[in-house]
């Protein structure tokens, strides 16, 4: 169980369609005032481009210059960036994750279950393993977008040092005709997981004339929002208590009780 708090700063925002510098240089604007004020910085799901399914177009090198940007934003803030854009990669291009340590040092998520209502599944390739990685003592599980509807995969596993994460994360570019499905779920993976859950989606209209209404949101153990922007554009900032999560989970430790199971690899 994480011994100390966790400040964490999602950013809202519209997308330039397939327009990698510009979109950089909007999410450097709007986090150049909290440096040194945050712990972690979350962006949406294909945050250079939009959710475009043009991967020939908007896929990177995986050491291209989206990569080095988020290297040298986490260094100037102080702070873990963490975000999702297309990489190209051998075996095919990916909508990938990334976790930036100001260091430089850095993890990777490869999205499981693609969108197949947009063709996602047919232009990408999905990943096969989910990542734990650790902040300031808080163990927090990143995903993205679709990944949301699919409880078995976010599953909080009981171990011998308690559960597997803390912190559950999904960025993504979930549109605004859906957002009472979004808000929902996010709920209910924090309650059933007995976990925080921080969720970042964009707003405004894509290239391909998509509406989102944001409704990203920051939401504590017990299901209530932290931070509920609506549709708003900007930094939303939050810092999360370690001892109001530890004492939830064992004045109601239900996980206890949670049911072992196995996920067999394709």
């Amino acid at each position: 169980m994480p011994d100390q708090n966790l400040t964490v700063s999602i950013v809202q925002q519209s997308l330039a369609w397939q327009a990698p510098q510009e979109n950089r240089g909007r999410f450097e604007q709007w986090l150049q005032p909290w440096q040194g004020k945050t712990d972690l910085v979350v962006l949406p799901e294909m945050f250079t481009a939009g959710f475009s399914m043009d991967a020939r177009k908007v896929a990177e090198p995986p050491a291209g210059e989206t990569l080095q940007w988020m290297s040298g934003l986490a260094a100037e803030l102080g702070a873990v960036v963490t975000g999702s854009y297309a990489v190209a990669t051998d075996e095919g291009p990916v909508n990938r994750l990334i976790w930036m340590r100001p260091d430089g040092t850095y993890q990777h998520y490869d999205k499981r279950h693609l969108f197949r209502m947009a063709g996602e599944h047919k232009k990408y390739r999905a990943g096969s393993e989910r990542i734990v990685v650790e902040l300031n003592g808080w163990k927090v599980c990143p995903m993205v977008c679709y990944d949301l509807r699919f409880p078995v995969w976010c599953r909080n596993r009981s171990t011998e040092l308690g559960l597997d994460y803390d912190l559950l994360l999904f960025v993504a570019n979930w549109p605004a005709k859906r957002s009472y499905h979004w808000s929902q779920l996010l709920r209910a993976r924090a309650i059933e997981n007995l976990a925080c859950v921080v969720g970042v989606n964009r707003i405004g209209e894509d290239g391909n004339g998509h509406l989102y209404s944001g409704d990203s949101a920051i939401i504590d153990v017990r299901g209530q929002a932290l931070a509920d922007p609506g549709s708003e554009a900007g930094v939303f900032t939050v810092t999360l208590e370690a001892d109001e999560l530890n004492s939830y989970r064992e004045s109601f430790p239900a996980w206890l009780d949670s049911d072992d199971f196995e996920l067999l690899e394709d």
